[in-house]
């Protein structure tokens, strides 16, 4: 028989009671849930929600209000027989389990039910995986699943394998569920209340005949993501264990350190590595110096010396530090001295302690606390502070830290603001939903180093964006393997620091979506960047486009794990980003071995470098400071360099990086936070620019040996015969503006060069093959025009600087020798033999071939000799100079050879350097240029 009872709203339908269940949504600002109706019809069913603004939802088939397990057996409210209403609940039976659903009522902002389940059988049945809503392949949903393990709790999302997560303690036998309901959704939390007469296990709750279990149902409403759902109910909510939050500790300006700590050390005193009972000798200075060395600095240090000695005597747990070699006042020492490391110093606190000397607790932490100067407290066996212990600190010392071994509750969050995921947790699960309740709370997963390696975990950790405790309590376990895990943590922990800003994100992603398998993606933001941190749980690894984004302009993507920079692609207005996620051995599948992580940045473009030759030009905004590395940095990579400057500033990379091939890493950063990155390569072999080009005294007029070569810019491609060296600029055009300048019109004679010697008293350093071709200190005779050879560089620079002025840049000498036509030849397209020195083997008077000038009058530009420019440039092997016009002299038996004889303006050449006497020869001359005042220049006689 039908009956109408209390709910929120009763309607008759069909002849049948309905229960219309109103959820106000915390979550969807412009729609909000109105009603959801049930039926005690085929069970216990949802068969449509209505929303605010009078449209509503009708779900097309069945959906349970709950699903869950008998003995591992499968049910659903869709199994009841015979529901109905009983006074003012909603029941049935499902086999021996009787079912009964109350009257739903507000909190918080949604809708909350009880579920009694009771065992009316005569065995004694297991009751586990409750979950709204029930599960099936189209939702996401959360439950317990798997053989018994202390974290079994898993998320299912369609068509993806499920994953583990990691749940608050008092909630392991959580279940959630989302719906979908046209344009927005539905979700659902299904909370463990109390039990009458059964046991409560992690997962699962025991009934003998007669017992009961209530569980607490909670909905609301949300739209967009899937994650939207959790997010709602895990930090929005707080998994409806708390209706407020006291943000008071998070808040407060001297514990704000512990939210960018990303490193806890915790050892016991009779490690020999911190103090050896055979010397009798502390060595805490050099571990503090090894930890900067490998992480920059530890965050935190805790000294234990208390269990397992404690008991042994009458001493309480203070009695213990007091007693230490030193005693406090040692403590506090080594508490000053880690500050000077960057280094926090904490001390425990055993609250089980209980039996030896009797001393009042809160008074004893204080008094240590004040003796020691600690920072910190390690919480033993607790997951949660008090305001009672937290004021202890606070009486005596200002940023001290409460640090649970556990993880605290939702409900205990409030009073203390960092925790651990426990190694009692061995492969800890992938997906750590705590980070979601509160961003800010500061967690470390345990690394005990002594039971086992730790791969697994400081990737999961870096992947869910928190910390890592070395736990050093164990002996043991401190060899390659070791090492190994130290340089991950290293890698791992630079980025989260740089990065701290956006771990911090109380919005932040969990499980990006992806179309890939057993690769997973969180992301974090904060403005102007944008974190993806990537876990791959995939032995043959991943590379490839796998993040997909709306197109947007004005962003760089940097891999800041590789510390790549990668090109900007959009297709049809989506933004691909790739992942290089390292493989690993499948044999370390389910292992503390497996996985590889990869992180990419998407930043707004801040930050603008190039490099060209050897200087860096780099802009900045104001405000902020650009860090230089030489490799990829890292902790290891002693080769970072802080530049202050407004904006805009040139760096010469060469007095840095000296000989140097590979990447260039440039950082914005704001304080120590990255801002922006730019990646550059020096590429193996390939040449810089290492010359400058020094300026003369500007002339006013114009000598007679020397022509002006107006301002162009220019567009001209070079070619060379061979390249086992690379050259600067082959087979590309190049554009040079090139300003105005003076040039000789001639190469540089015997006798000008003379004329130097007497008037300087110019001697060289390394007289080897000085002027070779001179006999007695003085030039043949007849040879005063011939083009002046056996010079090294050095040479040249000396004559060019006593004459005022300098060699020619390369594009000054393009200019002068072609001007901005493009010929072949200074005179035209077409070689002319008879208009230059054409391979006679023996050099000519420089101004013996008028008709071979080039546009603006300069001559004798290509077959006479070599002629040297200003460019000089390195690969991080060899240093050589680019010469250029070929020479007299052209060697044809072998194609090995220089190819000498007149050279075509498209070609250059290359001198490489080995020492001034090395590199003076018969072929290689020079002419100068001179720079000049525009507007000031009159004709010289």
């Amino acid at each position: 028989m039908n009956k109408a009872f209390r709910f929120r709203n009763v309607k008759v339908i069909a002849g049948l009671a309905v229960a219309e269940l109103l959820i106000m949504s915390y979550n969807v600002e412009a729609q909000k849930l109105a009603s959801l109706t049930i039926l005690p019809a085929n069970g216990i069913t949802i068969s449509s929600a209505g929303f605010s603004d009078s449209t509503g939802y009708d779900f097309q088939s069945s959906v349970p209000l709950l699903s869950f397990e008998v003995n591992g057996k499968k049910f659903s409210t869709l199994d009841i027989i015979n529901a109905e209403f009983r006074n003012r609940d909603l029941g049935g039976m499902t086999g021996n389990i009787e079912i009964l659903v109350s009257p739903f009522m507000k909190i918080s902002g949604s809708l909350k039910t009880e579920v009694l389940f009771t065992n009316r059988g005569n065995d004694t049945v297991l009751l586990s995986n409750v979950v709204p809503f029930g599960t099936n392949n189209n939702s996401v949903y959360i439950t317990g699943a798997g053989p018994w393990d202390l974290a079994r709790a898993y998320l299912f999302r369609p068509v993806l394998p499920p994953l583990r997560v990691i749940l608050p303690d008092n909630a392991w036998e959580l279940g959630y569920s989302s719906l979908t309901a046209g344009n927005v959704s539905l979700c659902a939390l299904a909370r463990r209340q109390q039990t009458d007469g059964g046991e409560k296990r992690r997962y699962e709750t025991v009934l003998p005949p007669g017992a009961n279990v209530r569980y607490a149902l909670y909905a609301d409403l949300y739209s967009g993501e899937w994650q939207n759902g959790l997010k709602l109910m895990f930090r929005d909510k707080f998994l409806y264990d708390l209706e407020t939050f006291d943000n008071t500790l998070y808040e407060r300006p001297d514990l704000q350190w512990i939210k960018s700590s990303y490193i806890i050390i915790l050892q016991m005193a009779w490690d020999r590595d911190f103090y050896d009972r055979l010397t009798g000798k502390y060595n805490y200075a050099g571990e503090l110096t090894e930890w900067n060395r490998l992480f920059g600095h530890a965050d935190v240090f805790g000294i234990w010396p208390t269990w397992p000695r404690l008991g042994l005597d009458q001493r309480n747990q203070w009695d213990m530090y007091r007693d230490l070699p030193g005693g406090t006042m040692q403590l506090r020492a080594f508490a000053r001295m880690s500050r000077l490391y960057n280094t926090r110093f904490f001390i425990a606190y055993n609250p089980w302690d209980n039996s030896t000397r009797r001393e009042d607790h809160l008074k004893g932490m204080a008094d240590l606390i004040r003796e020691t100067e600690a920072d910190g407290v390690v919480l033993d066996t607790r997951g949660s502070s008090s305001y009672e212990l937290q004021a202890a600190a606070d009486s005596v010392r200002k940023g001290v830290i409460m640090f649970s071994e556990g993880m605290a509750i939702t409900r205990d969050m409030p009073g203390i603001i960092s925790g651990r995921v426990h190694n009692a947790i061995f492969l800890s699960p992938e997906l750590n939903l705590n980070k979601l309740i509160k961003p800010d709370f500061a967690i470390f997963r345990v690394c005990d180093v002594g039971e086992e390696r730790n791969h697994r975990e400081i990737a999961i950790a870096f992947f869910n964006g928190y910390g890592t405790e070395l736990n050093l309590f164990r002996p043991g376990g401190r060899g390659d393997g070791y090492s190994e895990d130290l340089e991950l943590l290293a890698k791992t922990t630079f980025i989260l620091r740089q990065n701290n800003d956006a771990f911090l994100d109380h919005d932040w992603l969990p499980l990006f979506p992806v179309k890939a398998e057993n690769i997973h993606v969180n992301r974090w933001k904060t403005p102007g960047k944008e974190i993806y941190t990537i876990l791959n749980m995939r032995p043959e690894g991943y590379r490839g486009q796998l993040i997909e984004l709306p197109w947007r302009p004005g962003v760089r993507i940097v891999s800041l794990w590789h510390h790549e920079e990668y090109d900007i692609r959009s297709e049809k207005g989506i933004l691909g980003i790739p992942v290089n996620a390292e493989g690993w051995p499948v044999e370390n599948r389910n292992t503390r071995l497996e996985g590889s992580v990869e992180c990419i940045a998407l930043f707004d473009k801040v930050l603008s470098s190039s490099l060209r030759g050897d200087s860096l030009s780099i802009s900045k905004p104001e405000k902020t400071k650009v860090r230089i590395w030489i490799g990829n940095p890292s902790y290891s990579n002693r080769k970072s360099y802080d530049i202050s400057f407004r904006k805009d500033t040139v760096i010469n990379i060469f007095k840095l990086a000296g000989n140097f091939e590979g990447k260039i890493v440039i950082q914005c950063m704001d304080g120590d936070l990255l801002k922006d990155e730019n990646v550059l390569t020096v590429s193996a072999g390939k040449p810089w620019l290492i010359s400058k080009v020094i300026r003369t005294r500007e002339a006013t007029f114009i000598p007679s040996d020397m022509v002006l070569v107006p301002s162009a810019k220019i567009t001209y491609t070079l070619t060379t015969s061979e390249d086992f060296i690379p050259y600067p600029t082959v087979n590309v055009p190049v554009t040079a503006e090139v300003d105005s300048f003076l040039i000789d019109r001639y190469p540089v004679t015997n006798l000008q060069f003379y004329e130097f010697l007497l008037a300087s008293g110019y001697v060289p350093s390394d007289t080897s093959n000085f002027l070779r071709h001179w006999e007695g200190g003085l030039y043949k005779a007849g040879q005063e025009k011939y083009p002046v050879v056996y010079l090294s560089l050095e040479d040249m620079k000396a004559y060019a600087a006593w004459a005022g002025k300098r060699l020619p840049t390369e594009a000054e000498w393009q200019l002068a020798a072609q001007g901005t036509d493009g010929r072949i030849w200074p005179w035209g397209n077409e070689f002319r033999g008879t208009w230059c020195n054409n391979s006679f083997n023996r050099p000519t008077p420089v101004d013996a071939f008028p008709k071979g000038a080039s546009p603006f009058g300069v001559s004798d530009l290509v077959g006479n000799v070599w002629q040297m420019t200003n460019d000089m440039y390195s690969n991080g092997n060899y240093y050589f100079s680019i010469i250029r016009g070929g020479s007299y002299y052209n060697p044809d038996s072998s194609w090995w050879y220089i190819k000498g004889g007149p050279q075509p303006l498209g070609n250059t050449q290359i001198m490489l350097l080995v020492s001034q006497g090395f590199d003076r020869n018969a072929t290689v001359g020079f002419r100068c240029v001179k720079d000049i005042a525009p507007g000031a220049l009159k004709q010289g006689k």
